[in-house]
């Protein structure tokens, strides 16, 4: 047992694999499923609602999770509504300079500090830092202490500088507390030395060539530490705190709801607050943009000049009709295949960062997702439009209005589903090999079941249910019918008896009406 106060900077040390952010992360219940969780955590001296906890503490990450296309400014306005460095782009490590470690580490701060939470969990803060910049976010844990908040931190091997700015020390070895007191009650404790720190974690350490020895060891300092003076101080203190220490305060840590709950924001607010976002992010990224439109305008052209100038007559309607299934395929595999490579290369990247916000009920895994297709819905539809403005004329299709505003929107709709099952591929993938792996053999039978490769009407009847499920066959006959209706006149040579002679004899054939 032990116990953290307001006002205090508690420090947990421990060697790797001592069990400082499993306990950090029971705390704050955060643990992974597998983990078996025993006993209970108490507020104010009454048993903590995981709900409240989470929503009115914070936790700061091991590592800063940030997108690292934005500013500080607009991460801040993101997260709730800086200065000096607050246009300064965060910057992606190895990607995109911006803001050093130590700011890196100061912004993941100030974003979990924004609505004032009276715990704060800090999973290694220094970690990656000089000793400057540590001694920066330390002494920042220590003026929050100080506002009246219970700060906890796990910190790996702190200097002797950073050692004298703790209020209290929680040793841990194997998973068990070696110590919990002050840093001066923890010199009495165990021997001195010249960086204590450094002496308390070799001490409580697995070595690998005697594990036996070192476990013993740690045995008997916990066994030690509990039958100590400073141990029975603690439980008694724990005991106190637990019995008596119920007051007002502690009815916000008690009854807490979703739809009372201060900062958490409703789910059109997330919904908001996500797309504007990532509407900045597509904002800052333009090259991704630019390739996709320079990659539609030449196959755009690439096709016009393929099928430029189509006659009436019955070559022209085999061109024409295998162009207009062109179009469905390219706006399908291109947009199939640029969904995979860019949804699951920000979803990877950005996995952790998300992962933390939906496990702190800060942001819906619903808003996420649709703000993300919802933000780039506006270029799965300029796009689309784009590649039939340039190769609509030049083949020579149906003129009549408004036939070419219904061929815009039919590609439109039809990019839009195959960027919906990109997704999906994405989603059963994982990776980027996997799901082009995975991609073509999906589609196949959809873009053969499609109406153009085979006959609806020779499909077999146990088959037939994959048309219904092809947007190729809706796609393709939406497009047969605004290019071939009331069309009642088609050249025909008069030797030429099963020839093709109006619109209405084209869509028998392929079984459209």
């Amino acid at each position: 047992c032990g116990v953290a106060c307001p006002g205090e900077l508690l420090a947990i040390l421990g060697s790797s694999g001592a069990g400082k952010s499993t306990l950090l992360n029971t705390l704050s219940f955060r643990s992974v499923k597998t983990i078996a969780v025993t006993g209970t955590r108490y507020i104010n001296g009454m048993p903590a609602n995981p709900k409240c906890l989470t929503s009115r503490s914070a936790y700061v990450q091991q590592d800063d999770l940030f997108i690292g296309s934005l500013t500080v400014k607009e991460h801040l306005i993101f997260q709730l509504a800086l200065k000096n460095c607050e246009n300064t782009t965060i910057g992606t490590p190895g990607l995109i300079k911006g803001i050093s470690g130590g700011e890196r580490k100061r912004l993941s701060f100030a974003a979990e500090v924004l609505t004032n939470p009276s715990l704060l969990f800090c999973d290694e803060p220094t970690s990656g830092l000089d000793s400057f910049m540590a001694f920066n976010v330390v002494q920042v844990l220590k003026t929050l202490a100080q506002t009246g908040k219970t700060v906890l931190c796990t910190i790996h091997q702190p200097s002797s500088e950073l050692y004298t700015m703790f209020d209290k020390l929680l040793l841990m070895a194997e998973g068990r507390i070696a110590f919990l007191g002050t840093p001066e009650e923890a010199m009495i404790f165990f021997a001195e030395n010249y960086n204590p720190a450094d002496y308390f974690i070799q001490l409580l350490a697995v070595v690998p060539e005697r594990e036996e020895s070192c476990r013993q060891a740690i045995e008997m300092i916990c066994e030690q530490f509990e039958r100590s003076e400073i141990g029975v101080k603690m439980v008694l203190e724990s005991a106190i705190t637990v019995k008596g220490s119920y007051c007002a305060k502690t009815d916000i840590w008690l009854n807490c709801h979703s739809k009372n709950n201060p900062y958490k924001a409703s789910w059109l607010a997330q919904f908001r607050a996500v797309l504007w976002r990532n509407w900045l992010r597509i904002a800052k990224e333009p090259r991704l943009i630019k390739v996709r439109m320079l990659q539609v305008m030449m196959i755009s052209l690439i096709l016009g000049a393929i099928y430029y100038g189509q006659e009436l007559d019955q070559d022209g309607v085999m061109n024409i009709n295998g162009a207009l299934f062109m179009f469905l395929t390219n706006m399908t595999f291109q947009n199939v295949f640029a969904v995979i490579n860019v949804c699951i290369v920000f979803f990877v990247q950005n996995y952790r960062y998300f992962y933390v916000n939906t496990e702190t009920e800060c942001i819906e895994l619903m808003s996420i997702f649709l703000s993300k297709m919802m933000a780039e819905v506006p270029v799965f539809i300029v796009m689309p439009i784009v590649f039939i403005s340039l190769c609509y004329f030049l083949i020579g299709l149906n003129t009549e209005q408004p036939r070419f505003f219904l061929a815009c929107a039919i590609i439109t709709l039809v990019s839009n589903v195959a960027v919906s099952f990109g997704y999906m591929i994405s989603c059963m993938a994982g990776n980027v090999p996997m799901a082009l792996a995975v991609g073509p053999p999906l589609i196949l039978p959809f873009l053969i079941f499609g109406g153009f490769f085979l006959n609806i009407n020779s499909i077999p009847v146990y088959l037939q249910w994959l048309s219904y499920l092809s947007w190729f066959k809706y796609g393709n006959e939406a497009m047969m019918i605004n290019q071939w209706k009331n069309v009642t006149e088609i050249q025909c040579p008069t030797d030429n008896s099963t020839c093709l002679t109006s619109g209405d004899v084209v869509l028998k054939t392929y079984n459209f009406s």
